[in-house]
């Protein structure tokens, strides 16, 4: 599968709002611009990456960025774990 590099700009977008939402819900400041894309990123990898273990598929772009936020969610919670220790 060939990607554009529009491809890539909207994704990395996704990355960046999914993060910084990701820091709101967790009662957190963020982690600046690149943290937010690579907390997104990362917690919609997680995300799509548990969702595909407990049987939840979604074909729909909403379904998508949620379950990138749920993954971002628990991403940034396991960093604030960790953060702890």
């Amino acid at each position: 599968m060939e990607h554009t590099a529009g491809y890539w700009v909207w994704f990395l977008l996704i990355g960046l709002v999914v993060g910084w939402l990701a820091g709101l819900i967790m009662k957190g400041r963020g982690f600046g611009v690149f943290g937010d894309i690579a907390v997104g990123v990362v917690g919609a990898l997680l995300g799509g990456w548990l969702a595909g273990m407990i049987g939840l598929y979604t074909s729909s772009s909403i379904g998508a960025f949620l379950v990138a936020l749920a993954g971002a969610v628990v991403l940034v919670g396991l960093i604030g774990l960790v953060k702890r220790a």
